[in-house]
Formats: C-alpha cells, sequence, structure tokens
C-alpha cells in the first residue's frame, strides 16, 4: 500500500503551483470554469471584516478542492467497504487500483483546469487505498495483535507522507510536456500506481474469510454451495455510531487546524512553500517513528486517549505562540496527535465489527472523518479570519476538550482485549513478543 499512497502524495505540494497554472491560463475569459470559481471564491473571501491577501486566493481554490474530494470519499467509502464485504476485499482493492489509474492519467492529459477537476473527482470516488488496508490487516490479525497491525499500516502511510511531496516537488521541476508542466510527476506516479496494480493482481491473497473456499461438509456439492458470507455475532462495547462521531467530531478540529497552519505561519514567520514542507516533512517523520516504535505498543484505547489530550495541548499553544521554536513544539504535539487517533480509533471500529461487516463498518467510519475533513477547513478558517488567531485557536482548543470528554467519559476497552489483559505471565510474554 505504501508505494499508490507515496504517488498520490506526489500532487500535494504542487497544488499552489499547478493551480496558479492554470489561473494564469484560464482566467483572460470570464466564461472558464476556473473562473466562476475564482469568482465565488474572492466573493466568499471579501465578506470577512479582516482583510484576506490576494495571495490565499490559490490556497483558498486548493482548499475547496480538497474539500470536493473529501466529499467524493465521503460518498465512496461506505460503498467501497460494502462492496468488499460481499466480493471480497482483492475484488475491491483492484477496482479501487483502476479508479486510480484513471485518475491519474487524466492528470497526465490535463492541459485545462475542467480535466484536472475530474481527475481529482474520479480520485475521490474510487480512493479506496486507505479503508481497504485496514480492512485486510484486520483481516489477518487476531484481536490481540491488531492495534500493533493497524499502527504499522499507520508507519508506512506516514512514511508516504514524509517522502513522496518531497519526490514529487522534485519530479515538477522537470518540464517533458510545455502544455502540462506537471506531467512528470503525473507520468511517475501513473507508472507507480501501474506497478503496483500488476503486484497487487499476481501477489495479494483474498484475506475476507466470507470469500475463502468452502469446506466440504461430506454432502456431496452441497456444501460447497453453501454460503460462506457469515456474520459473527458479537458482543459489542463501543457503538458504532459512538466512534463515529468521534471520528467525525475529531477530524472536524483537527482539519481545520491542519489547514489554517499555512496562514498562521506566513502571517507570523513569513513562511513559503519550502519552510512549509521543511514542518510538515518533520510532522511526517516524527508521525512515523512514534508509529513504528509507541504506538503498535499501547492499547487503542489508550492511544486514542493521547492523541485527544496532545491535539488540545496544541491548539492552546499555537494560540499564543510567537517564536518558531514553540512552533515547533506545537508540530511535536501535532505529531502526536497524527499517529495515534485515527489509528487508534480505526482499530477500535475494526474489534466492534463481525468478519461479515468490517468492509461496511470501516467504511462508515472512515466516511464520517471524510465529511469532519470536508467541512472543517471551511469553518475553522472562517472563524479565523472573522476572529483572528487566537480567539480561533482556543474555540478549536475547547471544541477538542469536548472532544477529550467524549473519549475518557464515552469509550472502553473492547472486549476482547480485557479478557486476555489480566493474565500476567501470559501478558508479559505478548509483551516481549510485541
Amino acid at each position: 500500500m505504501a508505494k499508490p499512497q507515496i504517488s498520490f502524495t506526489f500532487i500535494l505540494p504542487l497544488f499552489p503551483n499547478l493551480l496558479e497554472f492554470y489561473r494564469n491560463l484560464e482566467t483572460q475569459s470570464a466564461d472558464t470554469l476556473l473562473s466562476r470559481i475564482l469568482f465565488g471564491l474572492n466573493t466568499y473571501k471579501n465578506s470577512f471584516a479582516k482583510p484576506i491577501n490576494d495571495r490565499y486566493d490559490i490556497v483558498l481554490l486548493g482548499g475547496a478542492m480538497g474539500s470536493l474530494f473529501s466529499v467524493c470519499q465521503a460518498i465512496a467509502s461506505p460503498i467501497i467497504g460494502t462492496l468488499s464485504d460481499k466480493y471480497g476485499r482483492r475484488k475491491a482493492l483492484l477496482c479501487s487500483m483502476v479508479g486510480n489509474i484513471a485518475s491519474v492519467a487524466l492528470w497526465c492529459a490535463a492541459t485545462d483546469f475542467r480535466t484536472f477537476l475530474a481527475s481529482r473527482i474520479v480520485g475521490g470516488l474510487s480512493e479506496g487505498n486507505v479503508q481497504l488496508a485496514l480492512a485486510i490487516a484486520t483481516d489477518i490479525s487476531s484481536e490481540q495483535d491488531r492495534g500493533k497491525t493497524m499502527a504499522l499500516v499507520g508507519v508506512c502511510f506516514s512514511i508516504a507522507f514524509t517522502f513522496g511531496p518531497a519526490l514529487g516537488a522534485a519530479l515538477a521541476q522537470v518540464t517533458t510536456v510545455a502544455a502540462n508542466p506537471f506531467a512528470t510527476a503525473a507520468g511517475v506516479s501513473l507508472a507507480l500506481i501501474v506497478t503496483e496494480t500488476i503486484y497487487l493482481y499476481f501477489a495479494l491473497p483474498e484475506t475476507h474469510q466470507g470469500m475463502q473456499p468452502a469446506t466440504s461438509t461430506g454432502n456431496g456439492g452441497a456444501g460447497a454451495k453453501e454460503s460462506v458470507v457469515t456474520v459473527e455475532k458479537r458482543q459489542r462495547t463501543n457503538s458504532h455510531t459512538l466512534l463515529n462521531i468521534t471520528h467525525f467530531t475529531f477530524i472536524l478540529f483537527f482539519s481545520g487546524m491542519e489547514y489554517s497552519l499555512p496562514f498562521m505561519t506566513y502571517d507570523l514567520f513569513a513562511y513559503g512553500s519550502k519552510e512549509s514542507g521543511k514542518l510538515l516533512g518533520y510532522i511526517g517523520l516524527v508521525a512515523s517513528l512514534l508509529q513504528g516504535g509507541v504506538t503498535r505498543r499501547m492499547h487503542p484505547l489508550r492511544v486514542v486517549q493521547l492523541g485527544v489530550v496532545s491535539c488540545a495541548a496544541a491548539f492552546f499553544l499555537l494560540s499564543r505562540l510567537s517564536t518558531q521554536r514553540g512552533l515547533y513544539v506545537a508540530a511535536t504535539l501535532l505529531a502526536v496527535t497524527n499517529s495515534t487517533v485515527v489509528t487508534g480509533l480505526n482499530s477500535l471500529s475494526s474489534f466492534e465489527a463481525g468478519a461479515g461487516e468490517r468492509g461496511e463498518k470501516l467504511g462508515h467510519h472512515r466516511s464520517f472523518g471524510q465529511v469532519g475533513r470536508a467541512l472543517g477547513p471551511l469553518i475553522f478558517c472562517t472563524l479565523y479570519w472573522w476572529a483572528g488567531r487566537d480567539v480561533a485557536y482556543i474555540i478549536g482548543g475547547t471544541g477538542m476538550v469536548g472532544v477529550i470528554a467524549l473519549v475518557y467519559g464515552g469509550l472502553k476497552a473492547p472486549v476482547g482485549l480485557q479478557i486476555k489483559a489480566p493474565k500476567g505471565a501470559r501478558g508479559a510474554v505478548e509483551e516481549k513478543a510485541g
């Protein structure tokens, strides 16, 4: 999963220059799609009491496209998850990869903004790598080891987000097609995704138990034809509704803070893309180290609790900081949050789902997060420009305190983990094995 995720992150640092390229190309006429979108965004921007520098026009456009991508994922995630339960993880993942190939192929051919926008919509609707990787990890791990396995999947994605943007930025310096200066990065991304899809086709087995061949029962062919899709009756500790609401609420506040960071660092320290890239790279590197060495050894519930407390502390620190040293302290807290909360919530959600419904439940869980990611930047940045940095981050921190109350007051340790935890000697052996 790391390879397609690396190619997926190629585009992240390119958004400002990429959108600026289309703006310079198409805003000569008021009839183009991009001109109409920018007019709407500027109407929104000019409604604020606090003036917003024209430098942020591209950032606003990138944020709007990010929200569109998240909305598409929110729509598609439950569908992809349900299909993986019905037809198997392997088929669902391969179909998702074909959609990713189509998305990047459109990017390669995107000599106008309309085609580029189509590539993002197709990509959002077909992006199932993350949730299907988590479903596969759940299928092949025991309940006792599931938190460790989820954390290792998180490490792969953190590494991708650490190195992928840097590689994408380097490839963007190589121009091979004049009509699309970013075709080189898009082409390399396409090659990686095609290679990974071919590899998965030949090497990935079906991990969903319901899709594995049935064992003969001795009744002739009847046993082989018998339905093997089963839904376990499980004693649930946490309702999926509570887990989904927790995921949505956390992402709502966290994504708003993430999106506002470029505005804050520009206003306070005049950060450009290079300095912002270093800051994001630092967060990704620390997060991957934590996931590989700390998160996977912790109980999923403790992981979530640590992450939301760290996030609240980062909010309040960002509301008052005035030095770059303070910024990197806050970045460290954000790295802790990145390496814990979503991984832990995914683990808890998987514990509460039977083998025949994991894809569906994880898909709905991811969908709630994507809705939060679509709304968070819009709501938080509106607050940021209307009330200022101090008020915005204090309100965000207060909201995160509410998430802390939800986590500590509502979530409980899954039953499967509680049964094995009291065994002292066995627990010590398992801890050494981990």
